[in-house]
């Protein structure tokens, strides 16, 4: 096999050009046309056919880049004490929000991800610094990569408080987070929470 046939042992799963063109997202969602509007978090949210990777990127330190940020979500939504290790039943949610987010944006589903992320990662946050035994907060900017994982922590918390012990199905909180996010709706959890991060992080400067 010539060098240049051979493929890039650190790229992705899903990211070969071939692969891609004949892969869908749950079977279903195309990647290959996705847009990005923030260019300083683009590499760090990746867009993969493959929605389970068997945790392969746990063995090296943000190797998590490189998995699909749809994995991420699901990853994310797990988190809670009730739902630790539920991988099925969370891709299967997961599933069905974004046909829902289809059905009512008639927009694809993965785009509408992207575009939440991007609009729910805070630009600013505060450190607290210490002066002779005072503490006192100081404004900094958050790193792209941190400011993926924010967005996504507060997609899921979102998604957490609007389903949890209520009646509403939490596909159809997964829903509303993530097409009030990429809409920019300051009523979203998400974007919510973003917005008080960044309005701290300006009293502090």
């Amino acid at each position: 096999m010539a060098a240049e046939d051979q493929p890039e042992p650190d790229r992705p799963a899903g990211t070969d050009e071939e692969g891609t063109a004949a892969a869908d997202l749950f079977g279903e969602w195309d990647i290959t046309n996705i847009e990005y509007a923030d260019p300083s978090t683009e590499r760090y949210i990746t867009v993969t056919p493959v929605a389970h990777t068997m945790g392969r990127h746990a063995s090296k330190q943000f190797r998590k880049s490189e998995v699909s940020i749809v994995e991420r979500l699901i990853n994310r939504l797990m988190q809670t004490e009730e739902n630790t290790g539920k991988k099925q039943q969370t891709m299967r949610i997961t599933r069905e929000a974004f046909e829902k987010i289809h059905d009512r944006t008639d927009e694809n589903p993965v785009q509408v991800l992207v575009t939440a992320v991007e609009n729910a990662a805070p630009r600013e946050e505060t450190v607290r610094l210490k002066y002779g035994g005072i503490s006192v907060p100081k404004a900094v900017d958050v790193a792209p990569q941190r400011r993926v994982d924010q967005a996504l922590k507060f997609i899921a918390e979102g998604v957490q408080s609007d389903s949890f012990k209520t009646s509403t199905d939490a596909s159809e909180a997964l829903a509303s987070q993530l097409i009030g996010a990429a809409d920019y709706d300051v009523q979203t959890y998400a974007i919510n929470q973003k917005e008080e991060k960044e309005r701290v992080a300006a009293a502090a400067r």
